[in-house]
């Protein structure tokens, strides 16, 4: 009986997996070209653009993701603001990966001198240690997933 739920338990978990795992497959496959195109005209890697939106979007399914279009997690009161929230509302998620590049740009100036479109993994200690997010372990959290789902390789050297 004990091991007819164990295997049970181990099929339900390996579809949850491969869920979740499709899920973000599918928001890669959706929003990798405004990635790659903000690494183009911004010089950020498109494997971060990528990584930070999946983490703080939850893979775009997270409340200011869906009624804010806001994939970054970026705070004020710009925007369209179909709920009560303190965070930006974005008409587009194109929008929102344009205000995520020009935060980085004001906020991170340095990075841009300091790495190239294909350190991702410097870009994430960089942005976690200039104060971007409280979690400590926010940067490594970040290249997980970029190593998970191979988001490197969307990174082109600049030009």
């Amino acid at each position: 009986m004990m091991k007819n739920f164990i295997f049970l338990s181990l099929i339900v978990l390996g579809t949850l997996t491969a869920k979740a795992q499709s899920q973000t497959d599918l928001y890669v496959e959706k929003y990798k070209e405004a990635a790659m195109q903000t690494m183009e005209q911004h010089g950020i890697p498109a494997s971060i653009v990528l990584g930070v939106a999946i983490h703080e979007s939850a893979t775009g399914t997270s409340r200011i993701a869906k009624y804010l279009n806001n994939h970054f997690g970026m705070k004020g009161n710009k925007g369209p603001k179909p709920i009560r929230s303190a965070y930006n509302g974005y008409e587009s998620v194109d929008e929102s990966y344009e205000d995520f590049a020009g935060f980085l740009k004001r906020r991170f100036g340095r990075l841009f001198d300091r790495y190239s479109s294909t350190d991702y993994k410097s870009w994430a200690l960089g942005i976690q240690r200039g104060g971007y997010a409280h979690s400590k372990t926010w940067a490594s959290q970040v290249m997980a997933i970029i190593k998970k789902h191979r988001l490197y390789q969307y990174d082109k050297p600049a030009n």
